[in-house]
């Protein structure tokens, strides 16, 4: 399916909904992290893919990376401005996710209970 270029929302749609850029945009909200440090916190994703999301990222000018000339090299990753401005639309996910899909997970861990109880019984 082709982006319609005329879209606004189709062309962030397009940067944004790649798996794990929101994920790596809100844990870059804290401050520059380095490579490792990503890693860690996004359990699940692999260091390809990291590598991937992150080149990109650094592609559309969301995030810059400073590579230091030390040995062993360091490489740390921060927002740019053009990252920050993505900020709210983070903070407007995690507000709708708590109002709207906090009952889901609420649910769950109900039912769970009921289905421990119910097979202890």
């Amino acid at each position: 399916m082709a982006v319609d270029e005329s879209c606004p929302v189709c062309r962030t749609a397009e940067v944004v909904c790649g798996k794990w850029t929101l994920l790596l945009v809100r844990d870059l909200a804290a401050g520059t992290l380095r490579f490792c440090e990503l890693e860690r916190s996004l359990t699940g994703i692999s260091p390809r893919t990291l590598s991937l999301r992150l080149r990109a990222l650094e592609e559309e000018g969301i995030v810059e990376r400073h590579t230091y000339p030390e040995v062993p090299p360091r490489v740390e990753y921060a927002l740019t401005e053009k990252g920050r401005a993505l900020l709210p639309l983070v903070d407007g996910m995690r507000a709708y996710g708590e109002r709207w899909l906090a009952r889901r997970c609420e649910d769950a861990v109900a039912a769970a209970l009921v289905s421990d109880v119910a097979a202890a019984a």
